[in-house]
């Protein structure tokens, strides 16, 4: 007898769907999101919900864009799909591309359009040894990142990826990925360690690993500009500056991972400008299209390119691309993207409030007894849950201290993202209004508050929710 079928979405989903991020056995119940207005979400039921980390801190305008949707509809009437093989194009992606190069943060030369941030580093992992090939340097093809940093889920891009978690039973991190600490002075400062000093300590942690490793072997560093999902990590001052001085010195490519950090989530266009990053490769995507359509982009300097294209010459073809890439609709709503980022205001408006956020953040829940460091730029930002304000001591991953906060925040209709070390990372919409951080905020203290009684009552946290 065949078993009956599930009539509900949620049940149904749990039938059939294989989730990211999801414990398969947990009987995890699913959030079904049916529609979205603003910077808000709703479910099943109808119950409205601020999503404060813009789904996957990408949502840069929101859930609906009437313009965004005409130019998605309006390409698919004129050209739905053509790929870029073989030299052939459309209007969209030379828009797009050379809209990208205008904009750089440093010069760039060519741009590659994918679908995916995982896409675009995994293409750039490719590129790097490319081009050591290209110039007869076989050797040098390691790559470097950093301990908690996130660029990506492909084989090679999860291996520059620093979280366990991505590596356990999948057989990565492959040969040739290394990593360095990741840059939080709040945990990794010694006692009577200034910033810049404990900045100068990871350029030396990053030296010697090079001089060890032979420099000769080291090809690139992947950097997101802030750390997103290893828990909004904002490196000390001087760090970029010394660490740049390094990769120069060993002539070791400086990559920046701007998926999260770009376009205006940093309190700047470029995550690069906010921290003081010149890159040889940069990677963007997510807000590129405001999250309603996959693209991604690979922006490559000229020295590269012009190795590349000598290399690809000898050989006869680049033997890299996907059958998306270039895709007309994605980079056509990219382009319309663009142009409300510019004729909107959207980066200087959400600078401004980005600094709101930051302020009240830090004046409403620095000093709670939970809260060990607020941290952030523009509108990015962590909220980091203690045990011990004065050890900096974070509670056991068991006592799910952050996932509770999450729960109980969600209960009542905001959205949050626990990261490691009970970080709480907020990533909203920027377009999001001053009265709708507010109501974030109070929903994160109220929900702080429930914790913090139920445990000096003696209950778990998760008893809270």
């Amino acid at each position: 007898m065949t078993a009956s079928i599930p009539n509900s979405t949620a049940a149904r989903d749990k039938a059939f769907a294989l989730h990211p991020f999801v414990d398969p056995l947990a009987n995890v119940e699913p959030f079904v999101v049916t529609r979205g207005k603003g910077v808000r979400i709703f479910d099943e039921e109808g119950r409205s919900y601020i999503d404060a980390v813009a789904g996957l801190w990408c949502a840069s305008l929101g859930f609906d864009n009437e313009r965004l949707a005409r130019a998605a509809y309006e390409q698919m009437r004129k050209l739905p799909f053509y790929h870029a093989f073989t030299g052939k194009t459309n209007q969209p992606l030379v828009d797009l591309s050379e809209r990208l190069v205008q904009l750089a943060p440093s010069p760039m030369s060519k741009v590659f359009l994918a679908n995916s941030g995982s896409e675009a580093n995994d293409t750039v992992i490719k590129l790097v040894w490319y081009y050591n090939n290209a110039l007869k340097r076989p050797q040098k093809k390691k790559i470097i990142s950093r301990m908690r940093g996130y660029h990506g889920i492909t084989l090679a891009t999860a291996s520059v990826t620093g979280q366990v978690i991505n590596h356990t039973s999948f057989d990565v991190p492959l040969a040739r990925f290394l990593h360095v600490q990741t840059p939080l002075f709040y945990h990794n400062g010694l006692p009577g360690e200034s910033e810049e000093d404990y900045a100068s300590r990871c350029a030396k942690e990053l030296d010697d690993l090079i001089v060890a490793e032979g420099p000769e072997t080291v090809a690139a560093m992947f950097m997101e500009p802030i750390m997103g999902g290893g828990g909004v990590v904002v490196p000390p001052r001087t760090y970029y500056e010394k660490i740049q001085a390094v990769l120069r010195r060993h002539d070791v490519l400086v990559v920046a991972d701007e998926v999260i950090c770009g376009f205006g989530r940093t309190g700047a266009y470029w995550g690069c400008q906010t921290m003081g990053i010149e890159p040889d490769i940069l990677i963007c995507a997510k807000a590129l299209s405001a999250a309603f359509l996959p693209i991604s982009a690979v922006l490559i300097g000229k020295t590269i390119v012009d190795a590349v294209a000598e290399e690809t010459h000898a050989i006869g073809t680049f033997g890299h691309g996907f059958t998306y890439s270039g895709h007309p609709v994605p980079a056509a709503v990219a382009l319309e993207t663009l142009k409300i980022y510019d004729e909107e205001n959207i980066i200087s408006r959400a600078a401004e409030t980005g600094q709101f956020l930051q302020a009240e953040l830090k004046r409403r829940l620095a000093g709670h007894p939970l809260v060990g460091d607020v941290r952030g730029a523009g509108l990015i930002a962590g909220v980091e849950i203690v045990a011990d304000k004065a050890e900096r001591r974070n509670f056991a991953v068991t006592d799910k201290i952050g996932p509770t906060l999450v729960r109980l925040c969600e209960a009542n209709g905001v959205i949050l993202r626990s990261c490691p070390n009970d970080t709480i990372a907020l990533s909203p919409p920027l377009i999001i209004s001053r009265a709708e951080i507010t109501e974030i905020i109070d929903k994160m203290e109220a929900g702080l508050d429930l914790i913090h009684s139920t445990l000096r009552s003696g209950k778990p946290a998760t008893a809270a929710a």
